[in-house]
């Protein structure tokens, strides 16, 4: 299954965490490899799964299109977002980054998370990645991270 000892969410920290990781995170659209990186960051945040972030060198620039769409995280700062565009085929709004994050998340300057249930595969080390459930949060569920996670229904007020 996994060579990496078991996670619980409820382990992780809040405010988040920054860690780097070096498996190898693969993302495929429309039947194309648009991300190959292995210099992801996690941010690993109390009963979410780790919400990976590639270095936008490491996107396909190609696909990447600019998004009117902002939010606010009180932690990591205001967020923009990514389209991707493959051919005919898009996925709004796939993607956010950190343009100006938060002093203590510097880091995450130049990388992008992209949300695994918009792509058509997401893999992290070898192993498929399951989307954290609801269509807000994108956590990555690899095969080490146990939950229960938030973002299913009735989880709002956790």
């Amino acid at each position: 299954m996994t060579d990496r000892l078991p996670e619980s969410v409820w382990d992780y920290p809040r405010p988040p965490r920054v860690e780097a990781d070096d498996r190898r995170v693969e993302i495929v659209f429309d039947g194309r490899t648009v991300v190959s990186s292995a210099r992801a960051l996690r941010v690993l945040e109390t009963s979410h799964p780790p919400a990976f972030y590639v270095p936008r060198a490491d996107c396909d620039p190609a696909i990447l299109v600019d998004n009117d769409r902002q939010s606010f995280c009180e932690y990591k700062g205001l967020a923009s977002y990514v389209d991707i565009v493959v051919g005919d085929r898009s996925a709004e709004a796939a993607g956010w980054f950190y343009p100006r994050p938060s002093p203590g998340y510097e880091a995450l300057r130049d990388h992008i998370a992209f949300y695994p249930g918009r792509m058509d595969r997401c893999v992290v080390g070898g192993h498929e990645v399951a989307a954290q459930p609801g269509d807000f949060y994108g956590g990555w569920i690899t095969p080490e991270i146990t939950g229960p996670f938030k973002g299913a229904p009735g989880t709002q007020g956790w």
